[in-house]
């Protein structure tokens, strides 16, 4: 039964009076805590509270799994339109934590960026070949062409002389022993970019190897008139592992394109070439300087790529096949070092190149060769 809003159930007890006479005894208890009114208002809110919490779950859901799945797609779809510059930005849970979901767009965004770099790798190399054929073909022509215009000069008989004859066989030789060293470079360079040369390293001590080596090159170098200093500022004991060949083309490279460079300017001053050994953290540096004429900003960055010569005309005037610098460069990465150049701030250039000292192992084009300390 129901009273005043609430629902009751009643007993009966039976009892007598003093008189005797039979009584009877209703007791009244409330079943339920709420009035009968409020059943359908907690109905309605307990509807209300799980539809909330439907749309919670579906913007949640939608929020960390259909809307990133959606931008991946998104990506995908760019990605196979060639287009490798759409980013996919991923967000981290607000405890810092990535879902399965964002670990994919995640990995995937890393795959877009390898895909891109490599991608420009390719257009990059693709570019630098046909730079190439050009330079090749502009730099074999060049002496073919003198070689040629020589041979017809003695055919039609412009060399006269025993003399002019004796001139123009010397011009040819040296035309065509400027071709065939042109040749080598390009083959070692090749040879180089495709990771085929192979080290046979030995543990050196890089400041007695270079002071031999500036020792060899001291009689040339001032015939040439240029003087030739060197500074071991790393008090000895600097131990690489170097292939000696190898080391010995890179300093031969660099200085000859000193002694080019410094003979190039023909300014009033004295040619000097002077090389310094110092110790970096776990490296060892070598710094060889000249007193040319330095080297342009715009060129800087440049001048370790492959048939690149600081003049753009690219006339004879410096001679060279542009390969010497970027067999430096090749060279000494081979010994997982690093090359470059700078402008000294009272003239001249200065070449440095940085040799991990020591390790135990050196692997080299997969083949590792062990190293006793």
């Amino acid at each position: 039964m129901s009273f005043r809003l609430y629902r009751f159930t009643s007993h009966e007890i039976g009892f007598a009076y003093p008189d005797g006479s039979p009584g009877t005894m209703v007791l009244f208890h409330r079943t339920e805590p709420v009035p009968i009114f409020w059943h359908p208002l907690t109905l309605l809110a307990g509807l209300l509270f799980v539809c909330l919490t439907s749309l919670l779950l579906t913007y949640f859901v939608s929020r960390s799994i259909i809307r990133p799945i959606q931008s991946l797609r998104t990506a995908a779809l760019r990605i196979k339109e060639g287009d490798l510059t759409h980013e996919l930005r991923t967000k981290k849970t607000k405890l810092g934590k990535q879902n399965e979901v964002v670990q994919l767009g995640s990995a995937f965004e890393e795959m877009r960026i390898r895909l891109k770099h490599s991608i420009e790798q390719s257009l990059q190399y693709e570019d630098n070949r046909k730079q190439l054929l050009s330079h090749i073909s502009h730099d074999l022509k060049t002496p073919i062409s003198a070689i040629k215009g020589y041979v017809e000069g003695i055919l039609d008989g412009i060399a006269n002389t025993d003399e002019k004859r004796v001139r123009y066989m010397h011009t040819i030789y040296r035309k065509a022993t400027d071709m065939d060293q042109l040749i080598d470079e390009l083959f070692l360079f090749s040879k180089l970019d495709l990771q085929k040369v192979a080290y046979d390293f030995k543990i050196v001590d890089i400041g007695r190897y270079v002071e031999d080596f500036m020792d060899e090159q001291r009689f040339d170098l001032e015939k040439a008139g240029v003087a030739l200093k060197f500074e071991d500022l790393s008090e000895g004991g600097l131990r690489v592992a170097a292939d000696p060949d190898k080391l010995n083309r890179v300093f031969t490279n660099i200085l000859n394109n000193c002694v080019k460079y410094m003979q190039q300017d023909h300014a009033d001053r004295e040619d000097v070439i002077t090389v310094r050994i110092r110790r970096e953290e776990e490296y060892a540096i070598i710094m060889i300087d000249d007193t040319g004429p330095g080297i342009d900003q715009a060129d800087l960055p440049h001048i370790f790529d492959g048939f690149y010569r600081a003049e753009q005309s690219r006339n004879s005037e410096t001679g060279g096949s542009g390969l010497g610098l970027a067999i430096v460069k090749q060279m000494t990465e081979g010994h997982g070092g690093f090359v470059w150049a700078e402008n000294l701030p009272e003239g001249g250039a200065r070449f440095c190149i940085k040799l991990p000292l020591t390790t135990a192992i050196k692997a080299v084009n997969e083949h590792e060769e062990h190293i006793d300390h």
